[in-house]
């Protein structure tokens, strides 16, 4: 690759076109398909609304390209439909014997070309690359002028997609300038063969051959190879074998370089030596996607593909390798680009890092008529042209969720016979064009089914506590000539089932706004991997967006916080995405009395085709009611794993701890070498337990944190997790009394979990409704304002000030660092009602203690009555009982006697 980069580096630096260092995306767009003499014109444009077809001479704007109007790169509002562009430009004298086309990456929608004030040509479409030939268009020696209209009026035929998100309007991918031969490569295929080790590849012609020439190949590992082009022809072949063939794979994603010449005109790409296949698993007939005959369980996310700023564009080349890297970073092994066909360069940089793509094509919201399909195919065919020579990229997806497929009849929404049967036909002319991939009719779901596809694939969102359940179901209808997931007429036959969507934001009555994703997903990956038959899953989503805040990184890109190191040491996503796991099945937390033996169901999956010795270290510590740690007991056993296996381990007997407490039973899984491959967890929570600390001078009095004697909060003040929380907005205080008696007190100290309360959308008298389609662009915008939500933490702390005070003597001054909730607020997710809603799920505090001065609690002694005080001065307050949080405790103080 180093070749390529340095052609990368002087097709953007070394062109008589003067650039400077600020232009927005100077790399070439193209790497698998790229000239060296280019002139990239992105940067700052002449801008106007204006609907008229006259070239205008006055421009209000200027425009940041490629960016669509309205994002905020671009500089512009989003004003009109309607908008011309111009810029002037000059073409390197080197370019004098050559033909200069002008091309433009994306452009939505109606878009119309003029060089030098003569019409060049015009494009319909919003996704996908188109170039004109400017040859003639040229003035020797002259600066020229370009100016393009752009028409991005809605139309209901037009691929829209989730555009609702940001509109990708006018101009949003590079625009620029190359030199090509007389006769040119217009674009090529190539067809690995790994299991011959040859390479086939395909240079289609921009045109029909002017006279008999050659077509040569020279790749990066020094092979090379010829072809003869006779004169008339449009299509050019080369076949070579390779010396000691180098595959592609995700843990060693290698590219062959390669040059393409015909003539004058030489163009440069790329390709993966990789196979995409379906292969059962290992001693079963079990259907799995496969990656050079082996098979991989995919996990994958769901990739909207957006950026705040930028909407469909992003700002940098780096921040689309980032994009990769963030879900390399967290164990996953592919992305769906979801709704919308990707830029040139992330793509490129999935290639390159090795990540696996599935890749939607946009849809429409109108009916399936006509225009809608004419323009299905026509986009279908140029995305698959554009994207052919990417190795990440293991199947296409035509149709999501059947939007855009129905017809309305009698006020009814109806997806027909008819339009079921030319979304089969458009399976099969996907396959026609590219018999290397796989392909899906429709990601479904709602009760629609596919027709005729490669995977089986299904979509569910739902709370955490009914994953076992539909596994279970979904695994017995697995079967050849099964309808289950099919419409009418169409039966399974032997795909790869997996799941194409899933998470709790749309498994709670209404959804979930911003709510701990970790907790649920946890209980998922646990169902899934006691689950063979399911080939993989992908998750809703890689990030948030305006909308939906179930991302695994914020909008901004910006991390979340899951919690799970805080459980384990060391622990993170990557433990839930790895070829190991210990599972304990979808649930993953239990309650007891005390002394009660609890059976915990163990499983071990091991997607791999490795066979081996393992071993399984198990610890159970906990902390009780008045913050000690105990740490109970640690075992270990051997396993042994089997290649692409899951298997039922003993189940392990847990004899409930005598106090009362919240435990942890952690899962630590290593080689032989002691390398850890696996961890994870499970909470036990000893409900009905003893109260007394171990020490016997130590005395533990608790107030239910609901029974405070007294309490203000002007700004407002209410209650969460089904009681188990208080809550006060802004500055105010709860008060608690604890019973106090006795002559041999040597000291007092206070405990409490406690954390900030900011002001939530749905805490507000005037929030915003939730009314409005969320995947058009419309609801709230807030994260918080839906019932069910409860925001993840983050690295945007809402911090509050606390007092503490005991019979008005001041003990502790502190700042409560945030508002969090994540996988540690296990008592606020185990409590919960499961009932498809959710009361401030997954939120928990901070354990804050102190010793209370003498002189406070002599005065109480007077009283009997030790009152304290938790006071906020700003930021809110919110505490904490012994079924809502992290810790099994209610407000308490601990008093040491003599």
């Amino acid at each position: 690759m180093k070749k390529l980069l340095l052609l990368l580096f002087l097709g953007a630096n070394s062109l008589a076109f003067s650039q400077k260092t600020t232009q927005p995306l100077p790399e070439h767009p193209r790497p698998d398909l790229l000239r060296t003499q280019w002139v990239n014109l992105n940067g700052s444009w002449d801008f106007t609304f204006d609907s008229t077809f006259v070239i205008p001479t006055k421009f209000a704007h200027k425009i940041q390209v490629p960016f669509p109007w309205g994002s905020k790169l671009s500089g512009v509002k989003d004003e009109a439909d309607v908008a011309w562009y111009h810029r002037t430009f000059q073409v390197p004298a080197a370019w004098d014997s050559k033909r200069v086309f002008l091309n433009i990456g994306a452009s939505d929608w109606h878009t119309l070309v003029y060089v030098n004030g003569k019409f060049v040509g015009e494009h319909k479409g919003g996704y996908t690359p188109f170039d004109f030939d400017v040859t003639s268009f040229i003035k020797a020696g002259q600066t020229q002028r370009v100016d393009i209209r752009v028409d991005d009026k809605r139309r209901m035929f037009t691929l829209y997609g989730k555009q609702g998100y940001g509109n990708a309007r006018g101009l949003w991918q590079t625009v620029y300038l190359d030199a090509r031969g007389a006769d040119y490569i217009d674009h090529f295929a190539v067809y690995p063969n790994i299991d011959k080790g040859t390479v086939l590849i395909k240079a289609y012609l921009g045109g029909e051959a002017s006279k008999d020439s050659q077509l040569s190949l020279k790749l990066s590992n020094g092979q090379s190879a010829i072809a003869l082009v006779k004169k008339g022809s449009t299509i050019a072949e080369l076949s070579l074998q390779l010396k000691k063939a180098h595959l592609w794979s995700l843990e060693d994603p290698y590219l062959y370089d390669l040059t393409l010449a015909l003539g004058s005109d030489e163009v440069h790409g790329y390709f993966g030596f990789r196979k995409i296949s379906v292969t059962p698993l290992p001693g079963s007939k079990i259907p799995y996607i496969a990656l050079n005959n082996k098979p991989i369980y995919v996990q994958l996310a769901l990739d909207q593909s957006y950026h705040p700023d930028g909407f469909y564009t992003f700002p940098t080349d780096a921040f689309m390798k980032d994009e990769i890297i963030r879900s390399k970073r967290i164990g996953l092994n592919g992305i769906r680009t979801h709704i919308k066909v990707d830029i040139p360069r992330k793509l490129y940089w999935a290639d390159k890092l090795g990540l696996l793509i599935m890749s939607d094509l946009p849809n429409a919201w109108g009916e399936p008529d006509a225009d809608m399909q004419r323009e299905s195919e026509y986009t279908l065919r140029e995305m698959l042209k554009r994207d052919f020579n990417h190795p990440a990229i293991f199947s296409w997806i035509t149709f999501n969720e059947t939007w855009g497929l129905f017809t309305h009849v009698d006020k009814k929404s109806i997806y027909t016979p008819e339009t079921q049967k030319w979304v089969a036909s458009v399976y099969r002319l996907t396959k026609s064009l590219d018999p290397t991939r796989l392909v899906e009719d429709n990601s479904v779901c709602c009760g629609r089914g596919h027709t005729e596809t490669d995977i089986q694939s299904w979509h569910a969102y739902q709370a955490g506590y009914e994953w076992d359940k539909l596994m279970d179901d979904q695994s017995k209808n697995l079967f050849p000539g099964s309808q289950w997931n099919f419409e009418k007429g169409y039966v399974q036959g032997s795909q790869p089932m997996i799941n194409s969507e899933f998470g709790n934001v749309w498994g709670y009555q209404g959804s979930t706004g911003d709510v701990d994703y970790s907790f649920d997903y946890h209980k998922a990956m646990n169902s899934f991997r006691n689950h063979p038959k399911m080939a993989g899953w992908l998750y809703t989503e890689h990030h948030d967006v305006i909308n939906e805040w179930n991302g695994y990184y914020k909008f901004d890109r910006t991390e979340k916080e899951t919690g799970l190191g805080a459980i384990v040491p060391g622990m993170s996503l990557k433990d839930l995405h790895g070829p190991f796991y210990v599972s304990t099945g979808q649930e993953i937390t239990w309650a007891g009395k005390a002394g009660q033996t609890v059976k915990i169901p163990l499983h071990l999956s091991s997607m791999t085709d490795l066979s081996g010795d393992l071993r399984l270290k198990i610890s159970f510590a906990g902390v009780t009611a008045w913050g000690e740690k105990q740490n109970h007991w640690t075992k270990e056993l051997p396993l042994h794993f089997a290649p692409w296996d899951v298997k039922a381990l003993d189940s392990l007997a847990v004899v409930l701890p005598k106090d009362k407490s919240v435990n942890t039973l952690s899962f630590v899984l290593t080689n032989a070498s002691g390398k850890v491959l696996h961890r994870n967890f499970a909470h036990i929570i000893v409900e009905e337990g003893n109260l007394k600390p171990s020490n016997p001078k130590m005395e533990f009095v608790t107030v239910p944190v609901e029974r405070f004697s007294a309490s203000l909060f002007p700004d407002k003040q209410w209650s969460g997790v089904l009681g188990h929380k208080v809550n006060g907005a802004g500055a105010g205080y709860f008060e608690y009394e604890f019973p106090i008696s006795g002559s041999d007190i040597s000291e007092v100290r206070f405990m409490v979990e406690a954390s900030s309360k900011p002001i939530l959308g749905k805490d507000r008298s005037d929030a915003g409704k939730m009314d409005g389609d969320y995947m058009l662009g419309k609801g709230t915008f807030d994260p918080g304002v839906n019932p069910n939500a409860y925001p993840q933490t983050d690295v945007y702390a809402s911090p509050a000030n606390l007092r503490v005070s005991a019979n008005g003597i001041n003990v502790l001054e502190t700042v409560l660092a945030d508002d969090p909730s994540d996988h540690q607020g296990i008592l606020s997710w185990h409590y919960q009602a499961r009932n498809n809603k959710l009361d401030e799920a997954g939120t928990y505090g901070y354990l804050v203690q102190g010793l209370i001065p003498p002189a406070a609690w002599q005065v109480a002694l007077k009283t009997g009555k030790l009152v304290l005080r938790f006071e906020s001065k700003r930021g809110g307050l919110a505490l904490y009982g012994d079924q809502s949080g992290r810790y099994v405790t209610n407000p308490s103080i601990l008093i040491l006697r003599k």
